[in-house]
């Protein structure tokens, strides 16, 4: 095991640029460590756990908390040890911002954010000789505690299909499945979804069989070799969150 004294290794606190489409420069021949594949260095989550309101807060001030976040080596052996490094990112999923990005050998860290907002966090692993990505871990999401809130807003959903910048076939009826994924902090809410579908920004008002929806899927008609911005907005109720646009263009 690790020295305990690298446990939360170093860590600075910074704001960054958007998040989207982090290009890791992966070549596929980053194997490390007396030819482990690279899949063996895939850091586990702990905490903050996935899709809760995060309870571990330390208060700061009446706006900001420290948060700790811990994970763990997938193997754990001593010629590993010195030949690679993680990187914790933490992305403000409101705003779609990377709020922190720091490399640490260690496997925790302590970091300062905003409250009342909900944030995904994921740990990339790095080769400690030359900095290229190894691979990353799974993304986790969870919603730090504000002052006096009582219901979260949902997480913004995570949309599926179409792909961003893809081409898609129409079906033989002439439409297009979308497929989403949406989540929320609040355990016992019903979320509910609406569907928007454009050629302008995603954000026109979508037809009424569009509003409201239950599932995460729904197949819409659209018309082919034109261009089609979509996004969703996400309902528990009280509160609405909506995701990020995607672009997409029909055969």
């Amino acid at each position: 095991m690790r020295n305990i004294l690298k446990y939360f290794g170093f860590f600075i606190f910074l704001t960054s640029i958007s998040c989207s489409e982090r290009d890791y420069n992966y070549n596929g021949n980053n194997t490390i460590g007396s030819g482990i594949p690279d899949s063996y260095f895939k850091a586990v989550l702990k905490e903050p756990a996935n899709n809760r309101t995060c309870m571990q807060g330390k208060d700061i001030s009446e706006t900001q908390s420290e948060v700790t976040f811990l994970w763990t080596d997938t193997i754990d052996t001593d010629f590993s040890e010195e030949r690679y490094l993680y990187e914790l990112i933490i992305t403000d999923l409101n705003t779609r911002i990377t709020v922190y990005s720091s490399e640490t050998i260690g496997n925790g860290a302590k970091v300062i954010l905003d409250k009342g907002a909900p944030y995904s966090w994921e740990i990339v692993t790095k080769n400690a000789k030359n900095g290229s990505f190894v691979t990353s871990s799974e993304i986790w999401k969870f919603y730090l505690a504000g002052s006096g809130i009582v219901n979260y807003v949902p997480f913004p959903a995570v949309l599926k299909t179409p792909v961003s910048g893809s081409t898609v076939s129409r079906d033989n009826n002439g439409k297009v499945t979308f497929l989403w994924e949406g989540s929320d902090a609040d355990i016992g809410d019903i979320l509910r979804y609406t569907l928007y579908v454009d050629t302008i920004d995603g954000e026109q008002i979508p037809p009424i069989e569009q509003y409201n929806l239950s599932l995460t899927t729904l197949k819409v008609k659209l018309n082919s070799n034109s261009i089609y911005y979509w996004r969703i907005e996400t309902s528990d109720g009280s509160d609405s969150s909506y995701s990020v646009v995607h672009s997409f263009r029909t055969k």
